[in-house]
């Protein structure tokens, strides 16, 4: 049975739409308050589970439940950028346009509820019947081109504009005032939900870019739009629930006099031990047996895992648990866990003779997944630094694990004037490098690291010397 359970565990998926959600979806607290509209802004790093929710809520069955993901992937975004809504200052240019697609993916799920007036869904069928099912992009652009006829709805349902506008570039404009009344005159007691997800596909060196200010004015304004939404359908028998799922570090990018408002409808993705070690205990369960029961996280642990202690530091000398060992290469996000597992089991697999995952196993892929943390770590710092490689090369050459900020900044600079890397200034580079916990600070009491993933309040001191990772120091070859 413990073969048959590395060898489940070996086919974990890192991507959350590869993975059998039915299965191995862990149902955190925050889920019920997606779902029941308490909560509408879903803010987390990467890894946290971010589009494992997103998958969950899209595909849950439920008989008065009717949901839409809109997905941003390849979307070409210079679409939506020219979509903007004159009568409004910047950030909000693009609220109107955001309602927009709000509206007309509720008008396409009002034709799927039997319990809507069968005149309506048939006159909507008309106005929707040409959409691609699998192109928002080329549905959006459909949407608001001059071609796009509301005026259907018109025929004896009496929901045209009554505005004339000869320009052909803003009749989209209006279309939202008319899909709007529709739907407060025809909505039921249905929970319909609109999930935007992988927004940050523009999110690509935008930070010395002309499109910053585009691209921080579109989701500002996605945010605003959620709630002027919010606010149309208050009443309880309107069950219109937009969700917004986004990187905490571009949500942290992101300017509004009203921002601190945005608080009663987000919720963080955050992760601890304790709510890890019960995601580990629900995947291994669900592992050994998809119908089983839950096992205590000592028992799903020590089913997969033998109990010993693995050896650390000089000669080895030191001992800490297998799971200790493993949260220290890992920044408490469970596709760090997944991925450590995963290749933990595939390596005691090549063994026929070994059923259980041995400490000295943990030890010998601690390369592998340092290399997987290093590589997943510069794709997600990328969009704002671009030169992110060149820039963990200079603690591969520094090979100290705790370090001054001189130190860092004599290398820096070397690597400017080489020209490895463009000119950047030195504290906004090892903000980033912290904020994405890269490095960390290392107080003058020598048991204590301040890093961002545990403390996600945390600012860096400048004063201190700075740490690097643990899960980092394989792949940059620290000694």
């Amino acid at each position: 049975m413990t073969r048959e359970l590395l060898s489940e565990i070996e086919d974990w998926k890192l991507e959350a739409k590869l993975e059998d959600n039915q299965r191995y979806f862990y149902h955190l607290d925050l889920v019920s308050k997606i779902e029941r509209g308490a909560r509408s802004y879903v803010v987390g790093r990467k890894g946290t589970g971010k589009t494992a929710i997103c998958e969950f809520l899209y595909h849950k069955k439920e008989h008065n439940k009717f949901s839409q993901k809109l997905t941003f992937k390849n979307f070409p975004f210079n679409t939506l950028y020219s979509l903007s809504n004159n009568q409004y200052n910047t950030p909000n240019q693009y609220i109107t346009l955001w309602k927009y697609v709000i509206y007309s993916s509720i008008a396409k799920l009002l034709i799927t509820n039997q319990n809507i007036n069968s005149e309506i869904r048939s006159e909507l069928s008309k106005v929707y019947e040409k959409d691609i099912p699998t192109s928002l992009s080329s549905n959006v652009s459909r949407w608001t081109s001059g071609n796009f006829n509301l005026t259907i709805l018109g025929n004896g349902l009496g929901f045209t504009s009554n505005k004339n506008t000869e320009n052909n570039d803003t009749q989209w404009i209006e279309r939202v005032d008319i899909l709007e009344r529709l739907i407060l005159e025809y909505l039921d007691n249905s929970r319909y939900m609109i999930i935007f997800d992988e927004l940050d596909e523009d999110y690509k060196d935008i930070v010395v870019s002309e499109r910053y200010s585009q691209y921080t004015a579109l989701l500002t304004s996605l945010f605003k739009a959620v709630q002027d939404v919010r606010s149309v359908f208050k009443e309880a028998r309107y069950q219109i629930f937009p969700v917004i799922f986004l990187r905490d570090d571009i949500y942290d990018m992101l300017l509004d006099p009203d921002k601190t408002k945005w608080n009663d409808l987000k919720v963080n993705l955050d992760w601890n031990e304790h709510s890890i070690k019960s995601l580990l205990a629900f995947r291994i369960s669900k592992a050994i047996s998809p119908n089983g029961n839950i096992l205590p996280f000592s028992v799903a642990w020590d089913s997969l895992f033998l109990k010993k202690a693995v050896g650390f530091g000089h000669k080895q000398n030191k001992r800490t648990s297998i799971f200790n060992y493993i949260t220290k290469s890992t920044q408490l996000r469970p596709r760090d866990y997944v991925r450590y597992l995963q290749v933990a089991a595939e390596e005691t697999l090549h063994n026929p003779h070994w059923d259980k995952i041995s400490p000295t196993t943990v030890v010998d892929v601690d390369k592998s997944f340092s290399n997987y943390l290093r590589s997943e770590l510069e794709d997600e710092i990328h969009g704002v630094l671009p030169e992110i490689k060149r820039i963990l090369d200079i603690f591969s050459k520094i090979r100290k694990q705790t370090l001054s900020i001189e130190e860092f900044s004599r290398e820096f600079e070397k690597s400017i004037d080489s020209g490895l890397i463009p000119k950047r200034d030195t504290e906004f580079v090892l903000r980033i490098l912290f904020h994405f916990s890269v490095i960390g600070n290392q107080p003058k009491q020598k048991n204590i690291k301040v890093f961002r993933y545990e403390k996600p309040s945390a600012n860096i001191n400048l004063k201190e010397h700075i740490i690097v990772h643990r899960g980092l120091f394989k792949a940059l070859q620290i000694l």
